[in-house]
């Protein structure tokens, strides 16, 4: 009983240090060389300054490595966080650099651009994450109705975390919040729990002192993690509690996004 408590928590010890310093080298990497350049990284964030979105492909990085090696994972779960995770952090950063000039906004938007046959790169971030989270639900769950769960809690999760990055601070500040509870939970909710938390630990300074800011890469990324932390810890009832709630955050999301400039 021992022996398996110590290796629980090395699981979310190895996560939760091993997201915090993948994400910091990648980041400390990408400010040297950013690829692409320079030029292509830097935003004005709300009050004007110009900020680098580096922070944003670091945690997308060091969550999906940590959460991939971290030890007593099934090989199943191992597979769906990277599948999630990375491909919430691309579909992010691919929005955050072409659609850096779309004023669209919100499902509706991107869907009625889509029926006028243009495809926007906030449709492709849709998609892709949607597409993402059900195979990852299908890895992570045995039950068609539970893989279809699975798969709107990560997506959703994704998308919640997005929204909450409207000012510095506001959207790692939340995963922090609300990974640390999945920190005491047992089986692999607590390592993908830690990955996301460990990851948005370790920029949340220079998100706060406006140096950098997280973007669609780092929301999406950490968010699909959080998702893939529900997903394993909950049962057919709890899947879908949090999808519903997911599916109401998305449904009011700007009420949600102007809340969270508001604290």
């Amino acid at each position: 009983m021992v022996a398996v408590a110590g290796n629980r928590a090395l699981g979310r010890i190895w996560a939760l240090l091993g997201a915090a310093g993948a994400t910091r080298a990648t980041y400390t990497a990408l400010r040297k060389r950013p690829p692409g350049g320079a030029v292509l990284w830097e935003r004005k964030n709300y009050a004007g300054r110009t900020v680098h979105l580096h922070a944003g492909l670091a945690t997308a990085a060091g969550t999906a490595l940590a959460a991939a090696t971290a030890p007593g994972l099934p090989a199943r779960t191992r597979t769906a966080a990277a599948l999630a995770v990375l491909a919430a952090g691309g579909c992010g950063a691919y929005d955050d650099v072409f659609g850096v000039d779309d004023p669209r906004r919100g499902f509706r938007a991107h869907l009625s651009a889509l029926r006028d046959g243009e495809v926007t790169t906030g449709a492709v971030k849709l998609f892709g994450i949607g597409a993402a989270g059900l195979a990852a639900g299908a890895l992570l769950k045995e039950r068609p109705a539970d893989k279809l769960l699975a798969g709107v809690v990560i997506a959703g999760s994704a998308h919640l975390v997005n929204l909450l990055d409207v000012r510095p601070g506001r959207a790692a500040g939340a995963v922090l919040a609300l990974g640390a509870p999945g920190l005491l939970r047992r089986g692999p909710a607590g390592p993908l729990s830690a990955a996301p938390v460990g990851a948005a630990a370790a920029v949340l300074g220079d998100d706060l002192g406006e140096r950098t800011m997280i973007g669609d890469a780092g929301a999406h990324a950490l968010g699909a993690a959080l998702g893939l932390a529900i997903v394993t810890g909950n049962g057919r009832r709890g899947l879908a509690a949090h999808a519903a709630g997911l599916i109401a955050a998305a449904a009011v999301g700007d009420r949600v996004s102007r809340a969270a400039a508001a604290v």
